[in-house]
């Protein structure tokens, strides 16, 4: 069993107007064969731990700590992390111009594994996992994300984590911009890695539709760089029916008196 811990974890992005604060000390213990879902407003600091987690250098770490498996996180380079089994689905992919997918998947997989995978039975993983995600084919040949719609950017975000096999995957907000039917493909990709490898996931995001698709056991609530409560399943549907107000309140009310929201 792999463990990702994260301790008090206080970060900052730079901006015009100087260093700003996001994230206020977070505190989550995410193992291998478990999904936690976080949810919050926007700008709660949800995709800055998502960064933070794979080593974005647009913010900095100021207190805490990242391990896997006792292994110090903020002490690997970026491609370190995925080699260690850190997995980013990102919110908005990038496109790599002049770079195939075929060539990015094999790279990355080589880069990950130590070693090239055997040409014939990688090539069968590949067709096999994107007509799971009804992918066309000549997309293999394409260059990475570019001309990609929206969901065929996040199609192929689960097609590298069906194929890299992560020990834990963060994924960020990877139900935005998907409609039902590409949501659902999606979905069932991500279940797909969690039944074939006991994969730990990660999952942001601002709605519970995903979570219909995608059972949490754990459900965490950030606001303000901070999780302020945590519960089962039931605590996404009482966010259906609630939203985030009364937890902005209760932040909002700490601010003013001085004392942190209590999770």
């Amino acid at each position: 069993m792999s463990v990702l811990e994260i301790r008090d974890l206080h970060a900052t992005v730079e901006t015009d107007a100087g260093e700003i604060p996001i994230l206020n000390g977070v505190t989550l213990t995410v193992r291998t064969g478990e999904t936690h879902a976080i949810m919050g407003p926007n700008g709660s600091g949800k995709s800055t731990l998502a960064y933070a987690i794979a080593g974005h250098p647009a913010y900095t770490i100021t207190g805490g700590s990242i391990t896997l498996d006792g292994e110090d996180v903020l002490e690997m380079a970026v491609d370190e992390r995925a080699r260690a089994g850190l997995f980013l689905a990102m919110q908005y992919p990038v496109e790599i111009p002049g770079v195939s997918v075929t060539n990015f998947l094999r790279t990355a997989k080589t880069a990950i594994d130590g070693e090239a995978p055997p040409i014939r039975t990688w090539t069968k993983e590949v067709k096999e996992a994107m007509k799971n995600l009804r992918m066309d084919g000549k997309f293999a040949q394409r260059n990475v994300n570019e001309g990609f719609s929206g969901g065929e950017k996040k199609r192929h975000e689960i097609l590298q984590l069906e194929l890299l096999k992560p020990k834990i995957a963060v994924l960020d907000e990877t139900d935005s911009g998907l409609d039902v039917d590409a949501l659902k493909i999606v979905s069932h990709g991500v279940n797909r890695a969690r039944e074939a490898t006991d994969l730990g996931v990660l999952l942001i995001t601002h709605y519970t539709r995903i979570l219909r698709y995608i059972t949490p056991d754990y459900v965490h609530v950030m606001v303000a760089g901070r999780i302020v409560e945590e519960g089962g399943p039931e605590l996404a549907e009482r966010l259906e029916d609630e939203g985030y107000d009364r937890f902005l309140a209760e932040v909002e009310a700490a601010a003013e008196s001085g004392a942190p929201a209590q999770a």
